[in-house]
C-alpha cells in the first residue's frame, strides 16, 4: 500500500532520462531538485487557494454542524431520528450526482467558477458525517453539566458555547481534520464547479499540469509530494484527537 508513496518521492527527486531506465533505479542515484523548483514557480497558487477552500469550508462544517449535533444530542428536537436517518442516507450519494446538481444550482445563483460555490459544495459532504460525529460525542456528555448550566441561568445557547463545545475538543479537531482533508483533495466538484474559474484548487493544478508535461514526471510527482504534506502534517498532529473523537459514543456505560 505504501509502495505508491515511496516511488512518489523516489520519481520527484528523479531525472526525467533515469526514470526510463530498464531495469528502473529505486533510488534517485543522482538526484535532481528540478522538479520542486518546478512547483515553487507554477503551483504555489493553486496551493494556496486549496488552503483558502479547505479552511473556509471547515468553518462553514463547523457553523453548521456543531449546533445540529447538539441540538440532536441533548435537546432532542421532534423528528430528531428521521433527521439522523437523512443524513446517514445523504452520505450514500454519489459525489457526481451531487456535482451536476449543484452546478444547476450555482450557475442560476452565479456562483459557478467561484470560490464560495466550491466552499458550499465541499461543505455538504463534511456536513452530515460532522454532525453524526457531534451527536455521538455530545450525547456522552453527562446532562448533570447541562442542569448545572440551566441552573446558572444558562440559556441552551450560552451552554452549547461554554459548556459542550469546550468539552467536545476531540469532535471538534476530528470533524475539522476529515472536512479539510476532503475538501483538499475534491476533484469531482472542483472539476465541475470550479473548472473556468480564475482560482483554481491544487487537485486541477496536477491535473493541468500532467496534461502539460506529461514528459516531466519529476515534476509531476513533486507537485503531488507538496500537496500531500499539509495532509500528512494535519494526520500527525491530530491522530490522538480523531482516535478519541472517532470512537466516542460507540461504548454506552
Amino acid at each position: 500500500m505504501l509502495f505508491p508513496v515511496y516511488w512518489m518521492l523516489n520519481a520527484s527527486f528523479t531525472r526525467d532520462q533515469d526514470l526510463r531506465k530498464t531495469p528502473p533505479s529505486f533510488l534517485p542515484l543522482h538526484g535532481t531538485l528540478e522538479g520542486y523548483r518546478a512547483v515553487l514557480d507554477q503551483q504555489l497558487p493553486y496551493l494556496g487557494t486549496s488552503l483558502v477552500v479547505g479552511l473556509c469550508t471547515v468553518a462553514l462544517t463547523l457553523l453548521v454542524a456543531a449546533p445540529a449535533g447538539y441540538s440532536l444530542a441533548k435537546l432532542r428536537p421532534k423528528g430528531a431520528g428521521v433527521l439522523s436517518f437523512v443524513l446517514l442516507a445523504a452520505q450514500m450519494i454519489p459525489g457526481i450526482i451531487m456535482a451536476m446538481g449543484f452546478y444547476a444550482i450555482l450557475l442560476t445563483s452565479h456562483l459557478i467558477n467561484t470560490l464560495p460555490g466550491l466552499v458550499v459544495a465541499d461543505s455538504t459532504i463534511a456536513v452530515p458525517f460532522g454532525v453524526l460525529v457531534f451527536t455521538a460525542f455530545m450525547a456522552g456528555i453527562p446532562d448533570e453539566l447541562m442542569q448545572a448550566a440551566k441552573t446558572d441561568g444558562a440559556g441552551p445557547l450560552r451552554t452549547f458555547w461554554s459548556i459542550v463545545l469546550p468539552v467536545s475538543r476531540n469532535a471538534v479537531v476530528t470533524v475539522s481534520l476529515f472536512t479539510f482533508l476532503w475538501a483538499w483533495s475534491d476533484f469531482i466538484f472542483a472539476s465541475t464547479l470550479d473548472s473556468g474559474g480564475g482560482r483554481q484548487p491544487i487537485t486541477l493544478g496536477i491535473y493541468h499540469y500532467i496534461g502539460n508535461n506529461n514528459q516531466q514526471w519529476n515534476a509531476i510527482m513533486a507537485t503531488a509530494v507538496v500537496a500531500s504534506i499539509p495532509a500528512t502534517v494535519l494526520l500527525i498532529l491530530a491522530q490522538r484527537y480523531v482516535a478519541a473523537g472517532v470512537t466516542a459514543g460507540a461504548v454506552k456505560d
